[in-house]
């Protein structure tokens, strides 16, 4: 019996050590070709980023679950369709959560942070949350133990709507510290503090979510002074320059700390580039800008960086999503799935690079909703535009699309339409669609795996005391 003890301490002790630190990194409306080691035509100098890729794995069939903030973050902590959660619009009727909102992820929703405090890490959000700015709403009532950040979009200011929102909130925990915020120093000072979380939390598993803000919703992205007017590309480059450096100085901070090789680091962003002119961010290859289903809203630049488990200098080209993050890092902590229906997959094996690992997503399909419309179904390389009499554009705009087949994979800027001579693959998505519809719902339909929303009774602004 205490050989068995013995044996069973020595596992437990062997898988305990295996599991990782996570730091999840989000970046705010920063494109596929914003990057260099994804685009090497972009003006802008990503060093770092580069870097990391180089020792790690880029993923480059990597999706977001949405064109738009609010909807894709309500995916990353769930691992759910916004759909699925009712985050699909706000409680406006726009495309995301305003400030004073009624809406937000509701309580009884398992989230990531949730998910990574049950298996026993320290959890940190820095930076935007941008699911709920009531009380029940807020990072430190879905499962982090500290919150260090703006509550939505960096754009969000009083100038905008005097008479309804406060000025662009800088909170800690639930507390609102500064009113406004300097935006210029947001990315600084994130860094900053997630450098003292690292700090403070390197004698135990440590689960930190790091959401930037830039480059961010405004026409005229913020930096710091030490970069403001150095890129090749205005203010935008500036600030996607200076979110390289904030990456250089955390991996810097994980090798001093001797925590290099025991932590996961993932950077991505919650969707592409908007369109601007003239034009700022950049989603090429991929077409189209952000805040819609195109490619270049929604199929987003990925990194995964974990020494001697993640291959290094390695391109994973097997489609996979936010969706996954939540089911990958339960399985990799031990800790529990949510007990309702979620959407994501345990994609480990693509991950550490097995040896003709397959994206469990295929089967399933991934399904691209812009607010409550299903537009698009991509399985495997092929991504299938479904034919729509009014296709949603915008928060209003209505347009007509006709049936349209590409392989992504191989024609990444969609060039050769081949529905025609692939009806079988067209069947075959098309039945996907039917079965998200009637999962997820489309439009006036309702899913029969949808779940409410949060709702506060009677919503007041964040301000300081």
């Amino acid at each position: 019996m205490k050989t068995l003890l013995a044996l069973l301490c020595i596992t437990t002790a062997a898988l305990a050590a295996e599991r990782p630190n996570v730091i999840f990194v989000l970046c705010d409306n920063l494109g596929n070709g914003d990057v260099h080691c994804f685009n090497p035509q972009t003006k802008h100098r990503t060093p770092n980023l580069d870097r990391m890729a180089k020792e790690g794995t880029r993923f480059t069939s990597y999706y977001s679950a949405s064109g738009v903030c609010t909807p894709s973050r309500a995916a990353l902590m769930t691992g759910c369709y916004p759909v699925r959660l009712n985050m699909h619009v706000s409680d406006r009727g726009g495309l995301v959560l305003q400030p004073v909102a009624a809406k937000g992820l509701n309580p009884n929703e398992t989230t990531l942070g949730e998910v990574m405090k049950s298996a026993g890490y320290a959890t940190q959000i820095i930076g935007k949350w941008h699911l709920g700015d009531q009380p029940e709403f807020l990072p430190t009532r879905q499962g982090f133990d500290s919150f260090f950040g703006i509550p939505y979009s960096d754009d969000m200011t009083r100038d905008k709507r005097p008479e309804e929102w406060p000025e662009l909130p800088l909170m800690r925990d639930e507390k609102v510290i500064e009113a406004p915020v300097d935006r210029d120093h947001l990315t600084r000072r994130y860094t900053e503090e997630a450098i003292r979380f690292i700090e403070a939390s390197r004698e135990k598993p440590f689960f930190l979510y790091l959401p930037h803000a830039m480059p961010g919703s405004t026409s005229d992205p913020y930096a710091s002074p030490a970069f403001k007017g150095k890129s090749a590309n205005g203010h935008w480059g500036d600030s996607v320059e200076e979110l390289d450096w904030s990456m250089g100085e955390i991996l810097a901070a994980l090798k001093r700390l001797a925590l290099d090789e025991k932590t996961l680091v993932i950077w991505t962003s919650d969707n592409g580039a908007p369109q601007r002119r003239p034009a700022q961010g950049s989603n090429l290859p991929y077409k189209g800008w952000g805040y819609s289903t195109s490619e270049g809203a929604m199929r987003m630049p990925c990194i995964a960086r974990w020494p001697n488990h993640v291959p290094a200098n390695r391109e994973c080209r097997e489609l996979s999503s936010m969706l996954d993050i939540l089911p990958t890092l339960a399985a990799l902590t031990g800790a529990a799935l949510p007990g309702h229906a979620i959407d994501g997959h345990d994609i480990r094996p693509l991950l550490f690079g097995e040896a003709a690992a397959q994206s469990p997503t295929d089967q399933s399909g991934f399904f691209y909703y812009h607010m409550d419309q299903l537009q698009a179904v991509r399985s495997g390389p092929w991504k299938l535009y479904l034919p729509l009499e009014t296709k949603r554009a915008g928060g209003a705009k209505r347009l007509t699309a006709r049936l349209q087949l590409f392989n992504v994979v191989e024609d990444v800027g969609e060039t050769h339409e081949v529905s025609a001579a692939n009806p079988e693959t067209v069947q075959r998505l098309l039945q996907l669609a039917d079965q998200a519809r009637a999962e997820l719902g489309d439009e006036n339909r309702a899913g029969k795996g949808q779940r409410p929303a949060g709702l506060a009774a009677r919503p007041t602004a964040r301000v300081k005391e």
